[in-house]
């Protein structure tokens, strides 16, 4: 039986060039369900990624007890006083608590190419957020002064959009702003534009901070400085990890992507299967005459099946290369900006990642064999003498 197959499924592949027009149609098809389902899911991936790769263990983000998030979070001036003196809070070079009081607001600027503005994240920070974040570098030009209208450009916001350059001067709440700065951090802040936080205050006339950013000693300070805060009467606060914070930010968004990239994947799934059928039925068809022979001389029906399938799954298998080629080539470390959770765009970059690849390939494998299933039935269940007359 071994050698009924091999020698069958052999003659079938040697004459695919036979019927290569409908076999481009299924490797085509099938690459494209591949190379959809691929890059949705490393925009997922990539987004989910920028997002976990921002904050670290030892540090504690202070918000308003309920708030869920920096835009809606206000902490006043007496709140950041006594979140200084909780149990377990790094100290700076010159013995002073590493806090960085900072609000966050809603500006707006164009993306490249479009008329239209879209929401940007603008940060204004204490200066311990430099100390408090050592993977910011600036790249090109120099920080802020506090007191003066300046700002850093994250390099996201500095590839996307429309004149956020170095030396250039942006408009916003009616005052003229001068980019003083671009720097590179590897994270979701490389989405924001930063400014000195009382500066950020005066222009949109806010007497309070969203958040505090809390250095801690270790990470294990963490429980004894959250039950401290949230025990403290005076305050009514949520404490949480920065990294977990920030990751927890990507659960709406990769879900919604993971569905899309479900239902898309689903419907075009669909449509390579009846691509499949039609190329299989018609190879079935072409050899009927061929299949009738091979009985006649004694092949079984299960070489028959076998030989379909890996006709089938052979054209799958290249539709499905194709297609994760096709997607690493193409979107592979594409920088995109998107919403996230707070509203406001977060620039980052598509990761086609090895394991994403292999999961394509085997949708594509699994479509090949449900395409090829019923033809392969069909083949080994046709009446010899009905097979030996056909045209």
């Amino acid at each position: 039986m071994l050698k009924q197959i091999f020698e069958i499924t052999w003659l079938n592949l040697l004459s695919i060039r036979e019927r290569l027009g409908l076999a481009v149609v299924v490797i085509v098809g099938l690459a494209g369900v591949v190379g959809v389902f691929t890059a949705l899911l490393a925009m997922s991936r990539g987004f989910e990624a920028t997002l976990a790769a921002t904050g670290t263990e030892d540090h504690a983000i202070v918000l308003r007890g309920g708030s869920g998030a920096e835009l809606n979070s206000v902490l006043m001036l007496d709140n950041i006083a006594i979140i200084e003196q909780g149990p377990g809070v790094r100290r700076g070079a010159d013995g002073s608590p590493l806090v960085s009081g900072e609000i966050l607001v809603i500006s707006e600027l164009p993306k490249r190419g479009e008329r239209l503005g879209a929401n940007v994240s603008l940060r204004g920070v204490s200066p311990d957020a430099f100390a408090l974040r050592p993977q910011l570098t600036i790249s090109e030009g120099r920080k802020f002064e506090p007191g003066l209208q300046e700002l850093l450009i994250g390099r996201g916001v500095a590839n996307q959009f429309e004149g956020a350059t170095l030396g250039s001067s942006l408009r916003l709440r009616g005052a003229d702003w001068t980019v003083v700065g671009i720097f590179d951090s590897g994270d979701s802040f490389e989405s924001e534009i930063w400014a000195d936080a009382q500066t950020a205050q005066t222009a949109w006339n806010r007497n309070a901070y969203s958040i505090a950013l809390v250095g801690l000693e270790s990470a294990d300070a963490f429980d004894a400085y959250q039950a401290s805060l949230t025990a403290d009467p005076r305050l009514t606060v949520d404490v949480e990890r920065e990294r977990e914070f920030y990751s927890g930010q990507t659960s709406g968004v990769t879900g919604a992507i993971g569905v899309l990239a479900g239902v898309v994947s689903v419907i075009m799934g669909l449509g390579a299967i009846f691509a499949a059928l039609n190329t299989m039925y018609a190879a079935v068809s072409a050899r009927t005459r061929e299949i009738g022979t091979l009985r006649a001389l004694g092949f079984g029906g299960v070489p028959v099946v076998v030989s379909v399938l890996v006709e089938s799954m052979a054209l799958a298998l290249l539709g499905g290369l194709l297609g994760a080629f096709l997607a690493f080539a193409l979107f592979n470390g594409m920088t995109v900006s998107t919403l996230g959770g707070g509203f406001t765009q977060v620039v980052f970059a598509f990761k086609v990642t090895p394991d994403l690849l292999v999961r394509g390939v085997i949708i594509s494998l699994a479509i090949g064999f449900i395409g090829g299933l019923l033809p392969a039935l069909h083949a080994a269940r046709i009446p010899v003498t009905t097979a030996l007359r056909a045209a």
